[in-house]
């Protein structure tokens, strides 16, 4: 028996590229590429999903790859205001989350993300419904480490078994599969087809 859906974060209830960031503060395609690699597409940003570094020790580490001065001012402001331009709510999503509280089920999230998400993941639609948030800066592990997974079970006293997780990378649902959890890729974005996912649920039990 399913009892709680567990959901991701981003891609999944809020919209995320990158580039926007960098598209607000940068006209020079290079230089916006240049940072956002630096950025967004390093090993820094995976340390600050696993709370390991602070950003200012990684955004001397990403500035020691760009070339110029300007740059290095502009990887300094994109890392800092991110949150402001790259994320933005899925609405239809919130409307599901609001659907699935009123049936019954519990609502949580488990997200790779930054201790910046902390201060700002009121962005989420239907926020208001989650019964518990984790996010992997918190625990210092990333999914699809199964210590991730047994975080969320222990801190909000589940039962991998009685949740349902839905993400949009298949290795985070062959992980939570690994616990216990079963779940839904939501990599297509195709939300009927996870309504339908979701509708199945249960149909056997007693």
């Amino acid at each position: 028996m399913i009892k709680n859906i567990v959901f991701d974060m981003g891609k999944v209830l809020v919209g995320y590229d990158a580039d926007r960031v960098c598209g607000h503060y940068m006209d020079d395609e290079e230089e916006k590429k240049a940072v956002s690699t630096s950025v967004f597409v390093s090993p820094e940003w995976l340390m600050l999903d696993m709370g390991v570094i602070s950003e200012e020790e990684a955004l001397k580490r990403m500035q020691a790859r760009l070339e110029t001065d300007h740059a290095k001012e502009m990887a300094a402001l994109c890392l800092a205001h991110w949150h402001e331009y790259n994320m933005w709510p899925m609405e239809s999503m919130g409307e599901l989350v609001r659907e699935l509280k009123a049936m019954g089920y519990g609502i949580y999230l488990c997200s790779n993300a930054s201790e910046r998400l902390l201060e700002c993941y009121r962005i989420i639609p239907g926020i208001e419904c989650f019964d518990g948030i984790l996010f992997s800066a918190e625990v210092k592990c990333v999914k699809p480490q199964q210590e991730m997974y047994q975080h969320l079970f222990e801190r909000f006293h589940l039962k991998p078994e009685e949740c349902f997780f839905i993400d949009d990378m298949m290795l985070n649902i062959e992980g939570a599969r690994a616990c216990g959890m079963d779940g839904y890729c939501f990599a297509d974005g195709d939300e009927a087809a996870l309504r339908a996912a979701l509708k199945r649920l249960n149909r056997n039990a007693d």
